[in-house]
């Protein structure tokens, strides 16, 4: 009997996280790793090192798997239309991650499939850029198409001037993308998952909370949503993953806009395990890890069911505390049902170093399970318990 060979180019977080739902599963996981000492490396057994743009180093890497996959997007498009020459399965495909490495690309492909976008351009130069903020009305968002997460790559311009201001932008690339600053009043993700057959499920559309620009806290499902808004953003991730053929977990950022045309806008596409969709590892029958897995091996998808009323991940940051298991017991001792995830990663200020999950049974609990998975999050980040969190509430 013999399981296949799965393995993920970048060796980040969230192929470590892949790590565990293929080891149940029985299959080998292999990690295309940057260094010797990232996340995955720490957890899989084979991690070669090597650059995911050097199609030399892919090439060698391709060798023995059953198919290929992705903890980011940022490998060269002409390097998977090489491997795929080369007859690596590679899943997703090019046609369909280039919808996620370029946000003009996909700015296109949503006008293409009629679904709700922001104003967008792509622009030249400063000359473009003010006509637009002109034509659009002030503030608006400068991003580059590539390259860009967790906040970077993004400047909100509120005036012509600002938008000449940002000249150097363009000296590194070009075109930018210019998109009408969006009022929003919360944001959305829709998390689904599609194999190359052609079969799709969708998780419970979530409430994501962002903190400058990097994803804080999500509750699951969004508490408080219109059921037809919840209904037509799923559908539209589902659309987007099966018109664009989308293979494996998709996650679709979206602004909710309430009154406004279908109720929200589509911000950004992700395509693979989403931090989004990190409450699925402890609050879904089946997590986003398990079943990217499943889906670019063409496996039948697992059950999206939540595990309780109300799910919350809370992320934590590098702080304080640099021995992060030094406050494991009084994290734990305060919340014997949060489930911590850390990612083995040095502690460095603002960089994303493990999440939290709390699963409550009741939705009117969501307060309290917030408060609680916050503080089991900034126990571990600080060394200590938050000074605001009682001796009542800890006894």
């Amino acid at each position: 009997m013999t399981f296949p060979v799965i393995g993920v180019v970048g060796g980040g977080q969230l192929a470590r996280m892949m790590a565990p739902a293929a080891t149940a599963l029985g299959f080998e996981l292999r990690v295309l790793a940057e260094g010797e000492d990232v996340s995955a490396a720490q957890a899989v057994a084979t991690a070669p090192v090597g650059d995911y743009k050097d199609l030399a180093a892919l090439l060698e890497f391709s060798k023995g798997l059953d198919v290929m996959t992705f903890d980011h997007e940022h490998v060269p498009t002409e390097h998977l239309r090489a491997l795929i020459e080369a007859g690596v399965n590679v899943q997703p495909g090019p046609d369909a991650l280039v919808n996620a490495q370029d946000k003009l690309v996909m700015r296109a492909a949503i006008d293409r499939l009629g679904l709700p976008n922001p104003a967008w351009a792509a622009v030249h130069g400063v000359e473009d850029l003010v006509a637009f903020g002109d034509e659009t009305g002030w503030p608006i968002v400068l991003k580059t198409p590539r390259g860009g997460y967790d906040g970077k790559g993004v400047r909100i311009l509120h005036s012509a001037e600002d938008a000449r201001s940002s000249s150097d932008w363009f000296e590194s690339m070009s075109p930018l993308l210019a998109e009408a600053k969006v009022e929003f009043s919360r944001e959305l993700s829709a998390l689904v998952a599609r194999t190359p057959d052609g079969e799709s499920r969708a998780w419970p559309v979530v409430h994501t909370i962002q903190v400058d620009g990097v994803c804080d806290e999500v509750i699951a499902p969004a508490q408080d949503i219109p059921v037809e808004v919840a209904a037509a953003a799923e559908e539209a991730a589902l659309r987007i993953a099966n018109e664009l053929g989308v293979t494996g977990v998709m996650a679709a950022e979206l602004f909710e806009t309430p009154g406004v045309g279908v109720g929200f806008l589509i911000n950004e596409l992700a395509m693979r395990p989403h931090n989004t969709g990190h409450w699925t590892q402890d609050g879904s029958v089946t997590s986003q890890f398990e079943q990217h897995l499943r889906a670019v091996l063409n496996l039948p998808l697992g059950a999206t069911d939540a595990l309780g009323a109300v799910v919350v991940m809370k992320n934590f940051l590098g702080g304080s505390n640099e021995d992060l298991f030094s406050a494991y017991p009084k994290a734990l001792a305060y919340e014997p049902a949060a489930k911590v995830h850390c990612y083995g990663k040095s502690v460095r200020a603002g960089r994303k170093i493990g999440h939290v999950n709390l699963v409550g049974t009741s939705a009117a609990d969501v307060d309290s399970i917030r408060k609680r998975a916050t503080v089991v999050a900034e126990t571990i980040r600080d060394g200590r318990l938050p000074a605001e969190t009682t001796t009542e509430e800890t006894a």
